[in-house]
C-alpha cells in the first residue's frame, strides 16, 4: 500500500513523514546519510579512491602523462576530469555517448578545479614550454543513489591526495625525459573543496542530502 501511495501520491507521500520532522529512510532532515571512503582502490592508477554516500557509489582514478605544456600557458599543466554514468550504476543511464548528465558533472567537477585552485597547475610543469604532467581523473559511477556531485568531488580530492607521480629528469644530451617509477612524490593540495546539497521542500522545509527521495 505504502508503495502505492508513493506512486501514486508522492507529494503527499513525503509530506506524511516531513511533517513528522523524518524522511521514508528515518533519518532526521538535518541528517546526512552515512559516508564511507578507501583510499588506493586501483593499484594500477597513480592514485585512487573509492566513496560511498549511502548507496551512492563512486570510484576515481587519477593517470599521469607527460605532454607538452598549453601554448597560452607554457608553465602549467592540465587536469582532466571525466565523469562517466554507465548502465550499470542505474536503468536510467543508457550505454553510448556521454549524456548530458555526465557531461554537466564533467564540466561541474572542472569548474570547480579551476576557481577553487585545488592543485597549482604551475606545479604540474617540468620544463618550462617543453614538458608537462595531464592528470586524467576518471570519475566512475558505480551505483547512482543521488547526490552525485557530492561523491564526486569527495572522490576526486581524495584519489589527488592519493596520487604519487614518478620523478622526471630530461637528459641534457638527447633532451630525452627519463622516468623514475622507483621514485614517486605526491600532488600539493592547496585547497579543500566540499560538496553539500540541499533542497527546499514546500518552499519552507529545507532537507539536506535530500536523496534518495
Amino acid at each position: 500500500m505504502a508503495a502505492g501511495f508513493k506512486t501514486a501520491e508522492p507529494l503527499e507521500y513525503h509530506r506524511s513523514f516531513l511533517k513528522e520532522n523524518c524522511r521514508p529512510d528515518g533519518r532526521e532532515l538535518g541528517e546526512f546519510r552515512t559516508t564511507t571512503l578507501n583510499i588506493g582502490s586501483i593499484s594500477t592508477a597513480d592514485g585512487s579512491a573509492l566513496v560511498k554516500i549511502g548507496n551512492t557509489t563512486v570510484m576515481c582514478g587519477i593517470k599521469g602523462e607527460l605532454a607538452n605544456p598549453p601554448v597560452d600557458a607554457p608553465n602549467k599543466g592540465y587536469i582532466v576530469p571525466n565523469v562517466d554514468l554507465p548502465p550499470l550504476c542505474s536503468s536510467r543511464f543508457r550505454p553510448g555517448p556521454p549524456g548530458e548528465q555526465a557531461q554537466a558533472a564533467s564540466q561541474f567537477i572542472s569548474d570547480v578545479i579551476e576557481s577553487s585552485a585545488v592543485i597549482q597547475k604551475e606545479e604540474l610543469c617540468i620544463v618550462k614550454g617543453k614538458l608537462c604532467w595531464v592528470l586524467y581523473c576518471d570519475i566512475m559511477c558505480l551505483d547512482y543513489d543521488g547526490n552525485l556531485l557530492d561523491a564526486c568531488l569527495i572522490a576526486l580530492l581524495a584519489a589527488l591526495k592519493n596520487a604519487r607521480l614518478p620523478e622526471v629528469t630530461v637528459n641534457k644530451e638527447t633532451a630525452v625525459p627519463e622516468v623514475n617509477l622507483e621514485n614517486r612524490r605526491g600532488l600539493k593540495i592547496h585547497k579543500h573543496p566540499v560538496g553539500a546539497s540541499f533542497t527546499v521542500f514546500d518552499d519552507s522545509i529545507m532537507i539536506v542530502d535530500p536523496c534518495p527521495v
